[in-house]
Protein backbone atom coordinates (compact mmCIF):
# COMPACT_ATOMS: atom_id res chain seq x y z
CA UNK A 1 0.00 0.00 0.00
CA UNK A 2 1.46 3.68 -0.78
CA UNK A 3 0.24 6.18 1.67
CA UNK A 4 1.36 10.05 0.94
CA UNK A 5 1.48 12.12 4.09
CA UNK A 6 1.50 15.43 3.02
CA UNK A 7 1.37 18.94 5.08
CA UNK A 8 -1.02 21.33 4.82
CA UNK A 9 -0.42 24.27 2.41
CA UNK A 10 0.64 27.87 3.46
CA UNK A 11 -1.30 29.88 6.44
CA UNK A 12 -1.18 33.60 7.59
CA UNK A 13 0.65 32.46 11.12
CA UNK A 14 3.00 30.24 8.80
CA UNK A 15 4.64 33.04 7.11
CA UNK A 16 4.66 34.64 10.47
CA UNK A 17 6.71 31.89 11.93
CA UNK A 18 3.91 31.43 14.58
CA UNK A 19 3.23 28.07 16.31
CA UNK A 20 -0.14 27.18 15.02
CA UNK A 21 -1.42 24.07 16.64
CA UNK A 22 -4.97 24.39 17.75
CA UNK A 23 -5.60 27.95 16.06
CA UNK A 24 -8.19 26.82 13.12
CA UNK A 25 -6.92 29.39 10.08
CA UNK A 26 -7.25 29.18 6.94
CA UNK A 27 -4.78 29.12 4.07
CA UNK A 28 -3.22 32.14 3.00
CA UNK A 29 -3.40 33.45 -0.67
CA UNK A 30 -0.18 32.32 -1.05
CA UNK A 31 -0.28 28.74 -0.14
CA UNK A 32 -3.82 28.55 -2.11
CA UNK A 33 -1.83 29.44 -4.84
CA UNK A 34 1.27 27.28 -4.81
CA UNK A 35 -1.73 24.43 -4.23
CA UNK A 36 -3.41 25.20 -7.03
CA UNK A 37 0.27 25.98 -9.28
CA UNK A 38 0.81 22.41 -8.15
CA UNK A 39 -2.70 20.89 -9.10
CA UNK A 40 -2.23 22.58 -12.78
CA UNK A 41 1.18 21.02 -13.47
CA UNK A 42 0.27 17.50 -12.44
CA UNK A 43 -2.81 17.58 -14.61
CA UNK A 44 -1.13 18.49 -17.40
CA UNK A 45 0.84 15.90 -17.36
CA UNK A 46 4.11 17.09 -16.77
CA UNK A 47 7.18 14.43 -15.41
CA UNK A 48 6.91 15.97 -12.03
CA UNK A 49 7.03 12.76 -10.30
CA UNK A 50 9.46 10.74 -11.83
CA UNK A 51 10.86 7.62 -10.71
CA UNK A 52 8.38 7.20 -8.02
CA UNK A 53 5.73 4.51 -8.74
CA UNK A 54 2.15 5.57 -8.64
CA UNK A 55 -1.39 3.24 -9.00
CA UNK A 56 0.70 0.41 -9.72
CA UNK A 57 3.53 1.63 -12.78
CA UNK A 58 5.26 4.82 -13.70
CA UNK A 59 4.79 7.72 -12.36
CA UNK A 60 4.23 10.20 -15.36
CA UNK A 61 1.87 13.02 -13.75
CA UNK A 62 -1.62 13.71 -14.18
CA UNK A 63 -4.91 12.88 -12.64
CA UNK A 64 -4.19 9.41 -11.34
CA UNK A 65 -1.57 10.59 -9.29
CA UNK A 66 -4.16 12.58 -7.47
CA UNK A 67 -6.86 10.07 -7.33
CA UNK A 68 -5.86 7.99 -4.08
CA UNK A 69 -8.88 5.07 -3.18
CA UNK A 70 -9.39 7.08 0.08
CA UNK A 71 -8.25 10.48 1.55
CA UNK A 72 -8.04 11.04 5.41
CA UNK A 73 -7.68 14.50 7.00
CA UNK A 74 -6.91 16.42 9.90
CA UNK A 75 -10.21 17.94 11.01
CA UNK A 76 -8.59 21.47 11.13
CA UNK A 77 -9.78 24.02 8.08
CA UNK A 78 -6.37 24.45 6.69
CA UNK A 79 -6.12 20.61 5.80
CA UNK A 80 -9.61 20.21 4.68
CA UNK A 81 -8.46 23.65 2.23
CA UNK A 82 -5.78 21.67 1.19
CA UNK A 83 -7.23 18.18 0.88
CA UNK A 84 -9.52 19.99 -1.25
CA UNK A 85 -7.32 21.73 -3.65
CA UNK A 86 -5.65 19.19 -4.37
CA UNK A 87 -7.90 16.03 -4.48
CA UNK A 88 -10.99 17.75 -6.13
CA UNK A 89 -14.13 15.36 -5.84
CA UNK A 90 -12.42 13.24 -3.73
CA UNK A 91 -14.45 12.63 -0.31
CA UNK A 92 -13.03 13.39 2.78
CA UNK A 93 -12.68 11.07 6.02
CA UNK A 94 -12.02 13.42 8.98
CA UNK A 95 -9.25 11.88 11.53
CA UNK A 96 -9.64 13.67 14.97
CA UNK A 97 -6.24 12.58 16.25
CA UNK A 98 -5.04 13.70 13.41
CA UNK A 99 -4.94 17.47 14.41
CA UNK A 100 -1.87 19.40 15.47
CA UNK A 101 -0.35 19.82 18.59
CA UNK A 102 -1.70 21.76 21.46
CA UNK A 103 1.09 24.32 22.09
CA UNK A 104 -0.70 25.95 24.87
CA UNK A 105 0.66 29.09 26.44
CA UNK A 106 3.04 29.07 22.66
CA UNK A 107 0.27 28.98 20.63
CA UNK A 108 0.21 31.48 17.80
CA UNK A 109 3.31 33.11 18.87
CA UNK A 110 6.33 33.17 17.02
CA UNK A 111 9.75 33.10 18.48
CA UNK A 112 9.96 36.82 18.67
CA UNK A 113 7.33 37.46 20.92
CA UNK A 114 8.38 34.33 23.33
CA UNK A 115 12.00 35.90 23.36
CA UNK A 116 12.69 36.27 27.17
CA UNK A 117 10.06 33.65 28.01
CA UNK A 118 11.54 31.73 30.67
CA UNK A 119 9.46 28.43 29.76
CA UNK A 120 9.65 28.71 26.04
CA UNK A 121 13.91 29.05 26.39
CA UNK A 122 13.33 25.71 28.84
CA UNK A 123 11.58 24.53 25.87
CA UNK A 124 14.24 25.22 23.63
CA UNK A 125 17.03 23.90 26.08
CA UNK A 126 15.59 20.72 26.10
CA UNK A 127 15.50 20.29 22.37
CA UNK A 128 11.69 20.51 22.41
CA UNK A 129 10.68 17.70 24.44
CA UNK A 130 9.58 19.45 27.61
CA UNK A 131 5.70 19.71 27.39
CA UNK A 132 3.98 22.72 26.36
CA UNK A 133 2.62 24.70 29.22
CA UNK A 134 -1.05 24.21 29.30
CA UNK A 135 -0.75 22.38 25.90
CA UNK A 136 0.64 19.43 25.33
CA UNK A 137 3.09 16.72 25.86
CA UNK A 138 5.50 15.58 22.54
CA UNK A 139 4.91 11.95 23.96
CA UNK A 140 1.21 12.38 24.19
CA UNK A 141 0.97 14.03 20.38
CA UNK A 142 2.76 11.14 19.42
CA UNK A 143 1.22 8.60 21.12
CA UNK A 144 -2.59 9.90 19.83
CA UNK A 145 -1.01 10.22 16.10
CA UNK A 146 0.54 7.50 15.58
CA UNK A 147 -2.42 5.11 17.22
CA UNK A 148 -4.26 7.22 14.72
CA UNK A 149 -2.44 6.68 11.55
CA UNK A 150 -2.20 2.31 12.37
CA UNK A 151 -6.04 2.62 12.57
CA UNK A 152 -6.31 4.50 9.11
CA UNK A 153 -3.80 2.03 8.07
CA UNK A 154 -6.22 -0.97 9.52
CA UNK A 155 -9.12 0.19 7.59
CA UNK A 156 -7.34 0.73 4.64
CA UNK A 157 -6.39 -2.47 4.65
CA UNK A 158 -9.38 -4.05 5.07
CA UNK A 159 -11.18 -2.31 2.13
CA UNK A 160 -8.80 -3.70 0.37
CA UNK A 161 -6.88 -0.14 -0.84
CA UNK A 162 -3.29 0.26 -2.52
CA UNK A 163 -3.03 3.97 -2.26
CA UNK A 164 -4.43 6.50 0.05
CA UNK A 165 -3.28 9.85 0.70
CA UNK A 166 -3.52 11.64 4.55
CA UNK A 167 -3.61 15.81 4.75
CA UNK A 168 -2.29 17.02 7.85
CA UNK A 169 0.61 18.59 9.66
CA UNK A 170 4.19 19.13 10.16
CA UNK A 171 4.14 17.47 13.78
CA UNK A 172 1.43 14.88 13.02
CA UNK A 173 4.31 13.68 10.12
CA UNK A 174 7.11 14.01 12.53
CA UNK A 175 5.44 12.12 15.03
CA UNK A 176 4.28 9.09 12.86
CA UNK A 177 6.90 8.59 10.60
CA UNK A 178 9.99 9.06 13.68
CA UNK A 179 7.80 6.35 15.09
CA UNK A 180 6.97 3.94 12.40
CA UNK A 181 9.37 4.45 9.34
CA UNK A 182 12.49 3.21 8.09
CA UNK A 183 14.87 4.32 8.20
CA UNK A 184 14.81 5.58 11.37
CA UNK A 185 15.28 8.78 12.39
CA UNK A 186 14.37 11.52 15.10
CA UNK A 187 11.82 13.48 15.58
CA UNK A 188 12.62 16.61 13.74
CA UNK A 189 14.43 14.68 10.79
CA UNK A 190 11.10 14.35 9.32
CA UNK A 191 10.02 18.12 8.85
CA UNK A 192 7.86 18.88 5.92
CA UNK A 193 7.54 22.40 4.21
CA UNK A 194 4.38 23.49 3.61
CA UNK A 195 2.83 21.72 0.49
CA UNK A 196 5.27 19.09 1.19
CA UNK A 197 5.87 15.19 2.52
CA UNK A 198 6.52 11.66 1.60
CA UNK A 199 5.58 8.88 0.33
CA UNK A 200 5.63 5.68 2.53
CA UNK A 201 4.89 2.22 1.20
CA UNK A 202 3.14 -0.40 3.73
CA UNK A 203 2.79 -4.31 2.98
CA UNK A 204 -0.58 -5.67 4.68
CA UNK A 205 0.45 -8.50 7.19
CA UNK A 206 3.59 -6.63 8.32
CA UNK A 207 4.06 -4.83 11.51
CA UNK A 208 2.77 -1.18 11.60
CA UNK A 209 5.92 0.09 13.40
CA UNK A 210 8.28 -0.98 9.87
CA UNK A 211 6.55 1.66 7.45
CA UNK A 212 9.04 2.14 4.36
CA UNK A 213 9.81 5.88 3.65
CA UNK A 214 9.94 5.76 -0.47
CA UNK A 215 10.31 9.61 -1.07
CA UNK A 216 10.14 12.85 -0.38
CA UNK A 217 7.55 15.34 -2.39
CA UNK A 218 6.78 19.07 -3.05
CA UNK A 219 3.44 19.78 -3.88
CA UNK A 220 3.55 23.20 -3.76
CA UNK A 221 6.35 22.79 -6.97
CA UNK A 222 4.44 19.90 -7.97
CA UNK A 223 7.70 17.79 -7.61
CA UNK A 224 8.88 14.93 -5.80
CA UNK A 225 12.30 13.27 -5.34
CA UNK A 226 13.85 10.11 -4.22
CA UNK A 227 15.40 9.65 -0.85
CA UNK A 228 18.84 8.85 -1.20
Amino acid sequence: MKIYMIRHGKTAGNLKGRYIGTTDEPLCEEGRAELKGARSDLQSGADTVSDVPVNGGPAKGGEDFLAPDMLFVSPLLRCRQTATLLFPGVPQTIVEDFRECDFGAFENKNYLELSGNADYQAWIDSGGTLPFPGGESREDFQRRCVRAFQSVLHTAAQKGFREIACVVHGGTIMSVLSALALPRRGYYDYQAKNGCGYLIEWKEGERADAVICRAEMSFAGGTCREIQ
